[in-house]
């Protein structure tokens, strides 16, 4: 990878608002490249906003028109590419909560949360595929709120390549200090396990739909240590650079990159035994 200057944006996204929450985008995106970012991430579905009720239907919208004009016009001024989140309607009529690529030129890549949390389960249908992406010298994977609790998500994005991992989320409920001791518990092994960036997010405030949303942000390195942190729920970014020689000094380090000595065949072994 090269070295790369990421901002991720704590956003307040009221629901059904999108022009409103785009406008409002537009603030923190110019913020972030005059602070010299590449690349800007938003939370889950900051676009539309996050609710888990049949209003659902009424704010999906499929990737195109208006609204994917607007963010890519904001990517193409300010030369910055944009993570955003929105819910997505198919042409089947299917709703994927996703989180789009966005660089000056092009949606270049989507990725639709693979693991649905049981309360959205009655109202988005879960994605099939696990795609990487590659912009601005990084390989990258992109997983929403539920889906870090799956550490097999992690470990197969690393395995095919992936650098960092952006990880944005819709969490609501408790204090910002309660939501980042929460997130200690599994994103630090993300890093760490897998030798690899972590960076996530948070909503913040109330959406309008009987959600509040505690913010926090933060960045993790591959050695599983905090490089920034951001335990608030004030709107706003922050910067953080990754270094390339922070990856390679982990992964050229045999007792601590992992990956390279894992066994999968040994997970598959039909009546492998597990006793002693």
């Amino acid at each position: 990878m090269k070295d790369i200057r990421v901002a991720v944006a704590v956003f307040n996204s009221p629901v059904n608002k999108t022009e409103h929450n785009i406008d409002r985008m537009a603030r923190w995106i110019k913020e972030a490249r005059k602070k010299g970012a590449a690349i800007i991430c938003f939370p889950e579905m900051n676009v539309t906003g996050y609710c888990i009720d049949k209003d659902i239907n009424k704010i999906a919208e499929p990737v195109s028109g208006r609204t994917i004009q607007a963010l890519l016009r904001l990517a193409g001024e300010e030369k910055i590419v944009i993570l955003a989140g929105m819910a997505e309607k198919d042409v089947t009529g299917r709703i994927f909560a996703s989180h789009l690529v966005i660089t000056p030129d092009s949606v270049s890549g989507i990725y639709r949360k693979l693991h649905i949390a049981p309360p959205e389960s009655a109202f988005f249908t879960p994605g099939s595929k696990i795609p990487l992406f590659e912009t601005k010298g990084v390989k990258f994977g992109i997983q929403l709120c539920y889906d870090a609790h799956f550490p097999g998500l992690s470990e197969h994005m690393a395995v095919n390549g992936a650098e960092l991992i952006f990880i944005p989320h819709a969490s609501p409920r408790g204090t910002p200090d309660k939501k980042f001791m929460s997130w200690m518990r599994h994103l630090p092994a993300r890093a760490y396990d897998n030798s690899l960036f972590v960076i996530a997010c948070n909503q913040t405030g109330k959406n309008g739909k009987g959600l509040t949303f505690p913010g926090v942000s933060v960045i993790i390195g591959p050695s599983g240590k905090i490089i920034k942190k951001r335990i608030s729920d004030r709107e706003g970014i922050m910067v953080g650079d990754l270094k390339a020689d922070d990856l390679a000094r982990v992964r050229n380090n045999r007792m601590h990159f992992f990956l390279p000595n894992r066994r999968p065949a040994l997970y598959k072994r039909p009546g492998i035994s597990t006793t002693y």
